[in-house]
């Protein structure tokens, strides 16, 4: 299996990783600390639902962040706001303009921290997905970094170079939490 060539944008030795879970996060973190790059976990999901999942996938990201020696930042859970935020597109399929508008809140927020911690990249484990459209993570993570000129979007497909089949081989040997669905109360399945 090939592997995954890593070009950090302006050969920085720091980004910041916008996560969305342990197991989507797990194999990015091992391949960026493998070439030399150290991580900054940015946990900012406030579209997760119910407010217990929150709790687990964030515990899971802090249970691993701590085992690495890494540092987590946690950023406040306003699921209300993010709510407010995608009003009226509840019914939009997965892929669709929600998804689109969630991306960008949430960038956006990591964005922002970026520029006011001086760190100079930013990327994402919604990259890692395969549920998630490529063009829209690539779109909202260009949308969030628009006001700064000193934070870039890194675009990475971090589906690739044996990182999904890592990420397997990490969720069972750390036991992780492994979530059915991707987050918000529209993402559930009703079976």
């Amino acid at each position: 299996m090939k592997e995954l060539k890593i070009e950090v944008p302006g050969k920085e030795s720091k980004v910041l990783l916008h996560t969305c879970c342990a197991p989507c996060s797990s194999a990015i973190i091992e391949c960026l600390l493998k070439h030399g790059i150290t991580p900054v976990i940015y946990y900012c999901n406030p579209n997760i639902y119910p407010y217990e999942e929150y709790r687990i996938r964030k515990d899971e990201c802090t249970r691993y962040a701590q085992s690495l020696g890494l540092e987590m930042v946690d950023a406040d859970y306003d699921h209300e706001g993010w709510l407010q935020a995608i009003k009226g597109l509840e019914k939009e399929p997965e892929r669709g303009n929600r998804c689109l508008k969630c991306f960008k809140l949430r960038l956006r927020l990591a964005a922002v921290y970026a520029h006011e911690h001086h760190l100079k990249v930013l990327t994402t484990t919604l990259a890692s997905s395969r549920w998630k459209s490529l063009e829209q993570i690539s779109e909202a993570g260009r949308f969030a970094v628009e006001p700064f000129d000193d934070v870039v979007f890194w675009e990475q497909n971090w589906r690739k170079g044996g990182l999904s089949e890592r990420r397997i081989a990490i969720i069972k040997q750390y036991h992780f939490y492994n979530q059915q669905y991707c987050g918000c109360e529209f993402s559930m399945r009703h079976d």
